[in-house]
């Protein structure tokens, strides 16, 4: 029996319109942030320069978005009250939409939970206001207003009030709401934001100037911070009709968390499974276990390529060519790591100089100091090498050899403890880890060879029968051709099964059934699946490991050069097959700082 059938028939009823907005409101408006974001996207829309936004008590007590955009006439106010009421889009083609509203339920939905007040003047017009309170709705009354819009929301959720206790504390919800800002923000670099909280300040970014990809550039500097900017990549690429620009950080700039990653969509931020997967599989081979990835991505088509009504709050996308979508974001990314070079994070050399700490003196004033005649012996027979003087074992010095001081890296000077290259640039010192580094020449050298020459395949004596439904078999045999270039030959074998007949030669006792659910998983979650691409990176990765250059090892002058200017030569040689950085340096005016040189 069905637990939800009723004893008895029910009736149908119409709900009425109040109840509808409630409802409405739940999937629209989650928490503040959401009412904020809906509030700044339609001043937005309305084509504000300039957006302020207050908060008291996390959003909870109050919200108030005031923009300078086009406004509305008193006659459009009650409108824009009512459900399903936009000026957005006229209806005749849902694809065509190139605003960032377009349902006509956020402010019906915002005026059914909570007290809402909307204060409008278009320009050129009379000022006036309308107030909407649980979803009853205030006589529209005249009002003095600067041309703009702005709209108090209080007391969220004061209608529903069962609402109020999923909300987070007062702190949590306006890191959301400024998170919230932040994102929005760094997609209108022309627009003026400013967010106070409880009468302070919290968030300023004012409009910039210039052409657009320099604004975003100074834009995402102000929000993501300077150095974000300094270690990250310009992306530009282009492919049937998609455009992707944005900065993408060098895998040494990492997190530990997803918390820097912003994807926008026609401007619009989205958090969508599809590009996140691309994300993470543009750095697939560089990033450190536990590691996330950085970056500002900016993805761009004809409206008519993505269908952005298929979340309520607009968070998802579905693209018309989804692994189009998928293949240029992990190209261009793969395309700009590799391009990157040597390059390693210069937030790495910063971090090793605040390794660095002086132990403390005591200060001694020369007007107070008489060295004793002893001292005074003392120090004239320091100025000669001590008998039986011998270099330490844990260090290597080396002889100058005709190295470039002025090139990237420099010219090995020494090594030491039999692993760390001392280089000498023409503005500092480089220290490279000679293990690690050569670690990631070799793998990107077996990956070039594998590329060139194929994975090789071992044949089954016996096929691998793998049960899967209709559609699985169906889903895994699309991509047969893209497993067979990586040495993985499947076949169908009769309704629902798939029979597997190579395996790459390098994945020893590879348990394939269980590859191709993991590979389903893949599919279904993402779209697609580079799971097999990384279990054999691994095992090149494992090789490259056991037959580069071991710690322990003395290295000519010769061979260290050697590395240094292979280095240069290879891409993602910035950091090792495990995400680490290869090498950190030090600007000479650092190093005079830590000897009191320089103020």
């Amino acid at each position: 029996m069905n637990s939800h059938a009723p004893h008895i028939r029910p009736i149908i009823r119409q709900l009425d319109e109040s109840v509808a907005n409630r409802i409405a409101a739940g999937e629209v408006v989650e928490r503040p942030a959401s009412a904020v974001k809906e509030l700044v996207e339609n001043a937005l829309d309305a084509g504000a320069t300039r957006i302020d936004i207050a908060i008291e008590e996390g959003g909870k007590r109050l919200i108030r978005v005031c923009d300078d955009g086009c406004g509305m006439a008193p006659d459009d106010l009650p409108l824009a009250l009512s459900r399903h009421a936009t000026s957005k889009i006229d209806g005749t083609d849902l694809l065509a939409i190139r605003s960032f509203g377009f349902r006509g339920e956020a402010l019906p939905s915002l005026g059914a939970v909570g007290r809402l007040t909307i204060t409008s003047r278009a320009r050129g017009g009379d000022g006036a206001v309308i107030a909407v309170a649980g979803g009853k709705l205030a006589p529209l009354r005249p009002a003095a207003a600067n041309p703009g819009t702005v709209v108090e929301l209080r007391d969220l959720f004061f209608a529903t009030p069962a609402r109020l206790k999923f909300l987070r504390g007062e702190r949590a919800e306006t890191m959301a709401v400024a998170e919230c800002v932040r994102r929005l923000a760094m997609a209108e670099p022309f627009v003026g934001f400013t967010l106070s909280a409880d009468g302070k300040e919290i968030f300023r970014a004012d409009a910039e100037q210039g052409e657009l990809f320099d604004a975003l550039q100074i834009r995402l500097s102000r929000v993501m911070g300077r150095d974000f900017i300094d270690n990250a990549i310009p992306m530009d690429a282009e492919r049937d009709g998609l455009a992707l620009t944005g900065f993408a950080a060098l895998p040494t700039y990492s997190r530990g968390a997803a918390v820097a990653q912003h994807l926008y969509v026609n401007g619009r931020p989205v958090r969508d499974k599809l590009l996140t997967g691309a994300l993470r599989a543009g750095y697939a081979d560089v990033l450190a276990s536990g590691r996330h990835p950085a970056a500002v991505l900016y993805l761009a088509c004809d409206p008519q390529l993505v269908d952005v009504n298929v979340h309520p709050a607009k968070a998802e996308v579905r693209f018309r060519d989804p692994q189009g979508a998928r293949g240029l974001v992990v190209s261009a990314l793969r395309h700009g790591l590799a391009n990157a070079g040597h390059r390693a994070s210069s937030t790495v050399g910063d971090a090793t100089l605040a390794a660095f700490r002086a132990e403390p003196v005591a200060r001694t004033y020369q007007m107070d100091y008489r060295p004793s005649p002893a001292a005074i012996r003392a120090s004239l027979d320091l100025q000669a090498p001590a008998p039986g003087f011998a270099e330490s074992p844990s260090a290597r010095a080396e002889e100058p050899v005709a190295a470039p001081v002025g090139a990237p890296l420099g010219a090995a000077r020494a090594q030491i403890h039999e692993n760390y290259i001392i280089a000498q640039t023409d503005d500092g010192l480089v220290i490279v880890d000679g293990h690690a580094a050569h670690e990631r020449l070799v793998y990107e050298r077996l990956k070039a060879q594998a590329a060139a020459t194929g994975i090789a395949r071992q044949a089954l004596l016996i096929p691998e029968i793998v049960v899967l439904s209709a559609s699985d078999a169906a889903r895994i045999l699309s991509i047969a051709e893209d497993l067979a270039d990586l040495g993985l030959v499947i076949e169908p074998f009769g309704a629902g099964a798939i029979a597997v007949r190579e395996t790459p030669a390098m994945l020893a006792r590879l348990d394939a059934p269980a590859l191709i659910r993991d590979i389903l998983d893949d599919l279904a979650d993402q779209g697609a699946s580079d799971r097999l691409r990384g279990r054999i990176d691994a095992v090149l990765s494992s090789m490259a490991c056991h037959g580069s250059v071991r710690s322990g090892r003395r290295m000519s002058a010769e061979e260290m050069n050697a590395l240094l200017r292979e280095m240069e030569r290879t891409p993602k040689s910035g950091q090792c097959n495990h995400g680490r950085p290869t090498w950190v340096k030090l600007r000479l005016s650092d190093i005079e700082r830590l000897f009191g040189r320089k103020d």
